[in-house]
């Protein structure tokens, strides 16, 4: 068999069945922004290889660091060891996010860092003797990962887990804002929040902060995260930011709370956070969560990945976020946001286009219907464009290193192939 036979036969894909029609294209090599295929095709990278590869691939400083570190070692169990590229990290990460966060605590991926701040949450309630705070608010819509206490938290309806219902915890979900970025939040909007607050079983409240990402790809507004902390306080229930997907920069502020001037409690990274070159996340809460966890019952927080703050991942993490500080980001950010801006303006005019929405290095175009994933992905391949839609959402979250013109091309691909939609629907 060759390697495309034994990959259809052996390995199981993404949300795909083994017997999939849908076609697997074979990643050869990565340089900048561009996938170059084993048939030699080239591909500008629409997607950052699920929203984390912000520098681009093969990008020397990270390799070099990487390099660097596997003289040194690449691997050493966390329990009673430390090294230097986790705690220099720790320190990077504590003076770049909200000023309460001053604690850390790595694991392996933004799923994992999920189930970390549930963990941190119910375990602060079982310390201040209220072992029945244990259940958790969400907003319909969101999407925290694919792991059981994530996916008890995702919207039981579009967040793709409807088959486990009866195998995970049932938590509470709440309307989602339809306020929009930008715009004012009406006080109507908390209502179905403030309702469940009033309950004394709530450990905390669980969103994605501004953008909803894998459940919507929507952009609320932030006086709506505002309100929300200050509900939180008022009922003195515990707020976690899951900023997996919108931290280090990717909606225009360096992490979407900024957005708000807010600090949750307990915030969840990942993704971005290596420039996509290893799996690792970090979960940060404040001292007064830390401390009273540790003022409980067993008085150690019970949570220990064996890869726990693995010295390459961490390696990859401290030179990617200095190489992201470094760079002029914002007005980087900006550049991009203008782009597709101006890029997808003409879907505005399809008439199978209902929304489209643009934030920092997100692009949105909302579909009234469902795409055809086997189709669209191998129109978009045609047009030399690797983008992956999905349900009536076609997105792009490029690489923050894409230049002018590998971006004319994304959006022009993008309105290209919805138009042709909305001829032949």
């Amino acid at each position: 068999m060759n390697a495309e036979e034994i990959d259809a036969k052996h390995i199981w894909h993404p949300y795909s069945a083994m017997d999939s029609n849908m076609p697997i294209y074979h990643v050869e090599s990565a340089q900048g922004v561009k996938l170059r295929l084993k048939d030699g095709t080239e591909l500008i990278d629409g997607m950052s290889s699920w929203w984390c590869v912000i520098h681009g691939y093969n990008h020397p400083a990270m390799n070099a660091a990487l390099n660097q570190q596997l003289e040194k070692m690449a691997h050493v169990m966390f329990g009673g060891l430390t090294h230097d590229p986790a705690i220099e990290l720790a320190q990077l990460l504590v003076d770049i996010t909200p000023k309460p966060l001053q604690t850390v605590f790595y694991s392996d991926s933004g799923s994992v860092s999920v189930e970390v701040a549930m963990k941190m949450a119910a375990q602060y309630w079982h310390a201040r003797g209220q072992a029945q705070r244990k259940t958790f608010v969400s907003l319909r819509r969101d999407y925290h990962g694919d792991t059981i206490g994530a996916m008890s938290v995702s919207d039981p309806e579009t967040g793709m887990h409807s088959v486990f219902n009866q195998l995970i915890n049932k938590n509470i979900f709440i309307d989602q804002p339809r306020c929009r970025f930008g715009q004012a939040c009406d006080e109507n909007e908390l209502a179905s929040i403030r309702q469940a607050l009033s309950e004394d079983n709530i450990a905390a409240v669980i969103i994605e902060p501004i953008v909803q990402a894998a459940g919507a790809m929507w952009f609320y507004s932030a006086e709506y995260l505002a309100r929300l902390r200050t509900l939180c306080d008022e009922c003195e229930v515990l707020l976690i930011a899951d900023e997996i997907a919108t931290g280090f920069g990717r909606t225009g502020e360096l992490f979407a709370c900024n957005h708000a001037d807010i600090a949750p409690d307990i915030m969840c990274l990942g993704k971005t956070l290596t420039g996509g070159y290893l799996s690792l996340a970090a979960t940060m809460a404040t001292n007064h969560v830390a401390e009273t966890i540790d003022s409980g019952e067993p008085g150690v927080f019970m949570h220990g990945p064996t890869f726990m703050a693995n010295p390459l991942a961490c390696a990859a993490a401290l030179t990617s976020v200095r190489l992201l500080l470094d760079s002029p980001w914002r007005d980087n950010i900006a550049r991009i946001e203008k782009s597709l801006q101006l890029g997808l303006a003409p879907c505005h005019e399809l008439d199978n286009v209902t929304d489209v929405r643009v934030l920092g290095a997100i692009g949105v175009v909302e579909l009234a219907y469902a795409v055809d994933m086997k189709s669209i992905t191998e129109a978009f391949v045609d047009r030399g464009v690797w983008l992956r839609p999905f349900g009536r959402l076609v997105y792009v979250m490029p690489p923050y290193t894409i230049d002018d013109a590998d971006l004319d091309q994304l959006t022009a691909a993008i309105v290209e192939v919805v138009t042709n939609l909305s001829i032949h629907s």
